[in-house]
C-alpha cells in the first residue's frame, strides 16, 4: 500500500508542476498554456501529491 502511495505521489507531483508551468505560460504549447486554472489545479495536485508522498514515506518508516 506504501508505494502506492509515493507511486501516485509521485505522479501527482509532476503533473501538477507541469501544470503550473503551463498555466504560467512559461512551457507553451498546449490549450492548458496562459490559463491560470491549470496553474491552480497544478498547485493542488502539487500538494496533494506531496502529502501522499509524505504519508508514504511515513507508512514506511513505522513498517506500516
Amino acid at each position: 500500500m506504501r508505494w502506492v502511495l509515493m507511486v501516485v505521489g509521485f505522479v501527482l507531483v509532476l503533473l501538477g508542476n507541469v501544470w503550473i508551468l503551463q498555466g504560467l505560460n512559461v512551457l507553451p504549447g498546449s490549450f492548458m498554456s496562459g490559463q491560470a486554472f491549470w496553474a491552480g489545479a497544478g498547485l493542488v495536485a502539487l500538494i496533494v501529491g506531496v502529502g501522499l508522498l509524505v504519508a508514504g514515506l511515513r507508512r514506511r518508516a513505522t513498517g506500516g
